[in-house]
């Protein structure tokens, strides 16, 4: 096997048939033996079987299957459970793609980041310029979030990022390829190395900041990460999730997204540098709200955001917020 594409599904099951019919024309240029899993984290709907319908339906069977997974253990862990068993195979991948569920795949895009992969064997990890319908770009290439990052993103005050510009997490799109510190996992690829240096995707993260976590291992273990925007995917974004797409009224933050953003900090940045780091984030943010409420402009925030992040972070809160 030279390519695992894996599709974690989780109550998309149309997405994800939308996905694959965008993947279909492109399985020819792919290499031979490339294969695509879709993982189903126990839905609890229809999803299992309006997927494998349209495997069967659409004569997809030679390329794609359908693993019902016995519960739902987060993005990572749908992940894992396909690429797991692939490495330890007796012919395991040369690369494994991650691709969102609400992803349409442009003409070349897979292919494109293969044959990166190829012409560049030190790099570990690269990624696709995402993007909406009509072709604008989204910011898929990232610096890794840290103490004054944080301190940034709380403001959220045009003097106060361009002060702090180079911390910036979220920078405005390349338009050729580079090395950046992380990227996107709604499409990501991954040499085998880099599984073989740094392991898994973490677990303990149910959602957001795996792929984070993930490429600065990577980047730690001697394996850079690329943005590769000749690669072009169309990410409907928020469409899996729900919380982060910037079209609709924005959801209240679930734990989970507080979860994991506390497990990176201190994983990478010990208690009290994540201390720090939650302390200017509050404090940032309380200074952005009081700002926005002086000139009488909408905040635009989930719904209970500095107060849930103050429960969570100092307070200990751990309980659905």
């Amino acid at each position: 096997m030279r390519l695992l594409i894996v599709i974690v599904n989780y109550r998309t099951a149309q997405l994800t048939i939308d996905c694959l019919h965008s993947v279909a024309p492109q399985v020819s240029s792919l290499p031979q033996g490339s294969t695509v899993v879709v993982t189903d984290n126990a839905s609890g709907d229809d999803s299992v079987e309006r997927l494998t319908a349209a495997v069967r339906d659409n004569r997809w069977g030679a390329w794609c299957k359908v693993q019902p997974l016995p519960r739902n253990g987060g993005f990572a862990w749908g992940n894992n459970e396909a690429i797991r068993p692939a490495l330890a195979s007796a012919s395991p991948p040369d690369y494994v793609l991650l691709l969102n569920p609400d992803t349409i795949v442009r003409a070349g895009a897979i292919a494109t980041l293969v044959e990166f992969m190829d012409a560049n064997p030190r790099v570990g990890i690269a990624g696709s310029r995402l993007e909406e319908p009509d072709g604008t770009a989204q910011r898929s290439a990232f610096r890794f979030p840290g103490v004054m990052s944080e301190l940034e993103t709380g403001f959220r005050l045009s003097v106060v990022s361009k002060v702090l510009r180079r911390y910036v997490v979220a920078f405005p799109p390349p338009a050729q390829a580079c090395p950046v510190d992380w990227v996107a996992g709604a499409s990501m690829i991954i040499r085998r190395g880099v599984f073989e240096a740094v392991g898994m995707l973490d677990e303990q993260y149910f959602m957001y900041y795996e792929e984070v976590d993930f490429c600065l291992r990577a980047n730690q273990a001697g394996w850079p990460c690329w943005y590769v925007p000749a690669s072009r995917v169309v990410h409907l974004v928020g469409q899996s999730s729900g919380v982060t797409d910037e079209k609709k009224p924005k959801k209240r933050r679930p734990a989970y997204w507080f979860a994991s953003r506390r497990r990176y900090f201190i994983r990478h940045f010990g208690r009290a540098r994540t201390l720090l780091a939650d302390t200017f984030w509050a404090m940032g943010h309380a200074i952005y709200r009081a700002t926005i409420f002086a000139r009488s402009k909408p905040a635009n925030d989930p719904e209970g955001l500095l107060g849930d992040f103050v429960r969570y972070n100092f307070l200990g809160i751990r309980k659905d917020l």
